[in-house]
């Protein structure tokens, strides 16, 4: 495929900065960026869509990573194990990737997302503080369980990742808002490098677009972060809900044919 207008470029890296902020705060940047690449570049085939994709928002991850990191400081004996389950299971994702298409995921992940919604709008003292639910060993299995299912969607096809390890490190393993954020930012780092490890040989990442995107997604994630940290759990809690709501209705409008 031709290298795409500096117009088209311009509009996906400010898809890319958006995508960088969302992802940073709640997760589900590639909700916005995936669509984007996809319109923007119509010629490249599904694998190279999602390896651009990984490319641009490792960039973001990375940074947000490490700003949560600092600030909030979580604990490296849930998040290591995490962070390499997740990994493994993006790996396995990656490789499967080019057989499922992409209009079997938008209606699982339409109604994984309103289920999403309605639970934390149900539970308004969800995520507020942190509250362990379980004992070690068990709060260890639980979070390895959920960085493999989340890490081979991931690796898959991806939309709406984040989300689903922010909501899940709360409600399974009784997080905060803020600290499922910061966990969730490594796992989604790593498993976008276990994508990327798959993608990379396969010759499948468009450079120039990815790292552009990266670096749009860079700075959205750096300032998403230090939002997030900054105005603490109830506003992670309220953005979460606000941009739940928003995919629904691209993701369902897609779903139904409006869009």
């Amino acid at each position: 495929m031709g290298d795409p207008t500096t117009t088209v470029l311009a509009l996906l890296v400010l898809a890319a900065v958006a995508a960088g902020f969302v992802d940073a705060v709640v997760g589900g940047g590639g909700l916005i960026q995936l669509p984007a690449l996809l319109l923007g570049l119509p010629n490249a085939s599904p694998v190279q869509i999602l390896a651009t994709n990984k490319l641009g928002s490792i960039c973001g991850t990375t940074v947000s990573s490490v700003t949560y990191y600092r600030r909030v400081r979580p604990d490296p004996r849930t998040f290591g194990p995490l962070m390499a389950l997740a990994f493994t299971g993006a790996v396995l994702g990656a490789l499967v990737a080019s057989q499922i298409p992409r209009e079997a995921f938008e209606p699982i992940v339409l109604v994984v997302l309103v289920g999403v919604g309605g639970y934390v709008l149900l539970k308004p003292d969800l995520g507020s503080k942190t509250e362990l639910l379980h004992g070690r060993g068990r709060h260890l299995t639980t979070a390895m369980l959920v960085g493999f299912a989340i890490g081979f969607y991931d690796g898959a096809m991806g939309p709406g990742t984040g989300s689903f390890l922010v909501l899940s490190l709360v409600a399974l393993l009784g997080y905060s808002f803020l600290e499922a954020s910061a966990k969730a930012r490594m796992a989604n780092w790593a498993t976008n490098l276990g994508a990327l490890v798959v993608f990379v040989p396969q010759g499948a990442v468009l450079w120039k677009v990815g790292l552009l995107m990266g670096l749009g997604n860079l700075l959205g994630g750096y300032v998403g972060a230090r939002v997030a940290v900054s105005r603490g759990a109830r506003f992670v809690r309220v953005f979460f809900v606000v941009v739940v709501a928003a995919f629904v209705v691209r993701i369902g409008g897609d779903v139904v044919g409006v869009w």
